[in-house]
């Protein structure tokens, strides 16, 4: 009789510990990543085009095409897209002569999750 209460202990114990083991290694629900989060113009989008399209798409300097608001750039996504992927030297290529900083891997990547997403405001 001692050794089977023994034996219930002890597996009741085991079994525990299995248990308590396999939870510390869950973790809740993972943060979504970068690439899965929701874009927005004003946080993501604005500040990149703030960067490399001034002053040329941004009223009152700029002559050409303006890209200084939401209604705009979301407006002319494709266009945008299709101008900073072209080579350095290609005709059409954005940011013009490389006066401003050109667009990154991942800053393309962002403004084609964007679309992607619907374009948050």
């Amino acid at each position: 009789m001692m050794k089977n209460h023994f034996t219930s202990k002890f597996s009741l114990f085991t079994v525990l510990v299995a248990v308590l083991f396999t939870f510390q290694f869950c973790s809740p629900t993972k943060k979504a990543s970068k690439s899965e989060d929701k874009v927005s113009f004003a946080n993501d989008i604005m500040p990149i085009m703030s960067r490399s399209c001034t002053p040329c798409h941004f009223p009152p300097d700029g002559r050409v095409e303006k890209l200084d608001d939401y209604a705009s750039v979301s407006s002319h996504i494709d266009e945008i897209l299709e101008r900073v992927q072209l080579p350095a030297d290609a005709k059409g290529y954005m940011p013009f002569k490389g006066k401003k900083q050109a667009l990154n891997e991942d800053e393309i990547n962002l403004f084609k999750t964007w679309q992607a997403q619907g374009m948050a405001k």
